[in-house]
């Protein structure tokens, strides 16, 4: 794909996620009535600015089409405003604070939830019949058998069927949990077929085809809802494994690696750009939520302290800390970059 159809189609992507992510915050601090200073889409230089008499906010356009942000009176510094962020209660501002990362999580469901009404069958997780040459029916498993865990993981769905053979990394053996008969019945050590899901990383492969589920408003829904809690596992799931050495850290991908991967879903058609979109956001939602410094995640870690203590960690010690979280971020994300650049994963 051409370089510059691939910059566009990750500013859009990533612009709009990012910008929808502030959008939470903004919706969230105009209802508990937080005065915001600035409500910006993009980022650099303005391009326009219109200040609201009635509210004083000024809504800004800038050059840089990537995200936004929301500025509100007293959230990094001290003000004089009745109605600054530091002096609503603390549940107000964990509202704030947690808003952008629902609206993340919210935008993926509804995505999910229109690309799911396009599927012209809903699978189930549920054995129907075996692949020719299929292994696993060697080792007990039988058609009718509902797939309710693998190594431990709960299945509620294809996708949680899906996302937990993916997590089966380098081995071609896994444990079963099966509904038979109205019967939960352990099937250990039953054998897949495998298949190299990148270089040195290869996953289990299905050897059988499952029912399909009827196909109504309500299989829908629930189908959209598991698919992104399915989501939101294989996100910590992954991170998971990459803390505890499972799997490489070579796999994490930066802007670059994102971009690419954009690309090459913008290439196949517009069902696959928005399944990836919809995960991106979801990915940003479960990221941003963790108690890191800078993260959503880490001022309600903060907040938390606050209510705890009954009263509020000192502004200069957590700018200190969210200051060196920005520093740490950006140098993982400097780090990534680089890898992805000159040692991308084949």
């Amino acid at each position: 794909m051409n370089i510059v159809l691939q910059i566009i189609y990750t500013v859009l992507v990533l612009g709009a996620l990012i910008f929808i992510h502030e959008l939470g915050h903004f919706l969230a601090a105009r209802a508990v009535r937080i005065e915001i200073l600035e409500f910006s889409l993009g980022m650099g230089p303005k391009l326009l600015q219109k200040v609201s008499k009635k509210s004083g906010t000024a809504y800004t356009l800038r050059l840089l089409p990537i995200g936004g942000f929301v500025s509100m009176a007293g959230e990094d510094e001290e003000s004089d405003s009745p109605n600054s962020f530091d002096k609503k209660p603390v549940w107000a501002r964990m509202l704030v604070t947690v808003a952008g990362v629902a609206m993340n999580l919210l935008l993926g469901f509804i995505i999910t939830v229109f690309l799911v009404s396009f599927m012209p069958k809903l699978p189930s997780h549920t054995v129907a019949e075996f692949s020719e040459g299929a292994v696993s029916c060697q080792y007990g498993l039988e058609t009718g058998d509902e797939i309710v865990r693998i190594n431990g993981m709960k299945v509620n769905s294809y996708s949680d069927l899906s996302a937990a053979f993916t997590r089966c990394y380098n081995t071609d053996t896994v444990d079963l949990e099966v509904l038979r008969d109205g019967e939960k019945i352990t099937l250990a050590g039953v054998k897949f077929p495998t298949f190299e899901a990148a270089e040195n990383l290869s996953v289990i492969d299905f050897d059988f085809k499952v029912y399909a589920e009827d196909k109504n408003v309500g299989t829908v829904l629930k189908n959209a809802f598991f698919q992104t809690g399915s989501f939101v596992k294989t996100v910590y799931g992954t991170l998971f494994d990459i803390l505890t050495g499972r799997v490489s850290a070579q796999y994490l991908s930066g802007p670059v690696g994102t971009s690419n991967v954009i690309a090459q879903a913008a290439s196949t058609g517009a069902y696959t750009l928005f399944y990836l979109v919809a995960l991106i956001s979801v990915n940003l939602a479960v990221v941003n939520i963790l108690p890191l410094p800078a993260l959503d995640g880490g001022r309600i870690l903060f907040l938390l302290i606050e209510l705890i203590r009954r009263k509020p960690v000192s502004k200069k010690i957590e700018a200190a800390i969210h200051f060196t979280g920005i520093i740490l971020l950006f140098s993982l994300m400097i780090l990534i970059t680089f890898k992805d650049i000159f040692f991308p994963v084949s």
